[in-house]
């Protein structure tokens, strides 16, 4: 939970999130009982959401963010903050799908989308 946290002041810190953004992240985090969005943790461990974003001419990352399922509700938020809606709609993803099929439990990779046009690889999972 310690790596979590340390995550969240991380992306507060350089500006990837408000102040408000991550207190709600860290008062998810200690949420005891069911996490935010009704998604349970399989297997008794935590789940993440891995976004990342490349840029193929460099092969750097535009967006590289990891966050716990258990605030799945403010991805919607964090989405739109890193232009992931942006992505998705060029890309014809439908975010809202996408969250309900992990709230269903879907596992792996779930994105993976190559646009040559804004020449970005884009990926999304659920580990």
């Amino acid at each position: 939970m310690d790596d979590e946290r340390m995550q969240i002041l991380k992306m507060l810190e350089e500006h990837k999130i408000t102040a408000e953004e991550a207190a709600g992240l860290l008062s998810a985090l200690e949420a005891p009982t069911r996490p935010a969005g009704g998604i349970q943790p399989s297997s008794g461990h935590n789940r993440w959401l891995r976004i990342r974003v490349t840029d193929m001419a460099t092969g750097r990352a535009k967006v590289n963010v990891n966050v716990p399922l258990g605030v799945l509700t403010a991805v919607g938020r964090l989405g739109a903050r890193f232009g992931l809606q942006k992505v998705a709609d060029r890309e014809g993803i439908d975010l809202s799908e996408l969250i309900e099929s992990i709230r269903a439990g879907a596992e792996g990779k779930l994105v993976d989308v190559t646009s040559e046009d804004e020449r970005e690889h884009v990926e999304i999972f659920v580990e």
